[in-house]
């Protein structure tokens, strides 16, 4: 079974993430995590297949978090998803270009995130 990674400091949005791959009938175990910094440790001992990432959180914001795993040679493929407040094109550029899969923008519509879960392989 896939593992997928929450990683935000909202407990309602790790919930709203986990509701939807229920929704769809996704088959898959959440590992969760408030910051980057937990969500290292959880990726160095589990097998993730798919990452979902908030731009600002405690201890390690998201954009950290992104470019310590990009430069991790067994997670260039990982998908990392950026579901983020941060809507800003900067923004959007920025973690395109550090190597976010894609990027959603909160408040997240159901719709949307299924666009885009249905457009990943993991």
């Amino acid at each position: 079974m896939k593992t997928a990674l929450v990683v935000d400091d909202s407990r309602i949005m790790r919930n709203i993430v986990k509701n939807t791959f229920a929704t769809l009938k996704i088959p898959c175990e959440f590992l969760e995590a408030e910051n980057g910094k937990k969500a290292l440790q959880l990726l160095e001992t589990n097998q993730i297949s798919i990452i979902f990432l908030d731009w600002n959180m405690p201890e390690m914001d998201g954009m950290e978090f992104l470019k310590r795993v990009r430069s991790m040679p067994d997670y260039g493929s990982l998908p990392i998803i950026m579901v983020t407040s941060e809507a800003a094109k900067y923004n959007v550029v920025q973690a395109l270009g550090e190597g976010a899969t894609d990027y959603i923008v909160k408040p997240v519509h159901e719709k949307v995130f299924i666009e885009k879960i249905s457009q990943i392989v993991f």
